[in-house]
């Protein structure tokens, strides 16, 4: 069964944007390439053509991974979203309460994680141990480093 994806209107457009690049730009150039390197002659002996074929494989593959998580997206509208609990595309200031660092994120889907921006995937053990929380709510999360202790600050949209 396919995974569905929660994504933003903008997130989905970026994706189909992104898809659109690979099919219509990248896989005319690597077929190209292809062509190209078939007309120097032996294949057996051509690495140029082994290198163009494994870059046609990789794309093909990329390709196939977006088309099916844009396949299996589903918007989500912003104005039904409950900031009374931690959940996707909400804001949440957290405090980690053995250093007292406080971090706000916004909870997005992994294809528009970016950490830069404050945004990381729901798919991470933090986002994962703060879903459905409330504010004042203290939790112990499990990272690669540890148990990390935070209290929930504030949660928005």
């Amino acid at each position: 069964m396919a995974k569905v994806s929660y994504l933003t209107a903008v997130g989905l457009k970026k994706l189909k944007d992104e898809l659109d690049q690979l099919t219509k730009i990248e896989r005319p150039k690597i077929s190209a390439q292809i062509a190209e390197a078939r007309d120097k002659g032996d294949l057996s002996e051509n690495a140029e053509y082994d290198a163009a074929k494994e870059a046609q494989g990789l794309l093909e593959l990329k390709i196939s991974k977006l088309q099916e998580i844009v396949r299996n997206s589903r918007i989500i509208d912003e104005s039904k979203i409950d900031s009374s609990s931690v959940q996707i595309l909400t804001k949440v200031k957290i405090k980690n309460l053995k250093n007292k660092a406080i971090m706000e994120y916004t909870l997005v889907a992994e294809s528009e994680a970016d950490l830069k921006a404050g945004k990381i995937s729901v798919e991470t053990p933090i986002a994962q141990g703060l879903m459905g929380k409330k504010v004042g709510d203290k939790v112990s999360i499990t990272v690669p480093n540890g148990v990390i202790d935070f209290e929930i600050l504030d949660i928005s949209i």
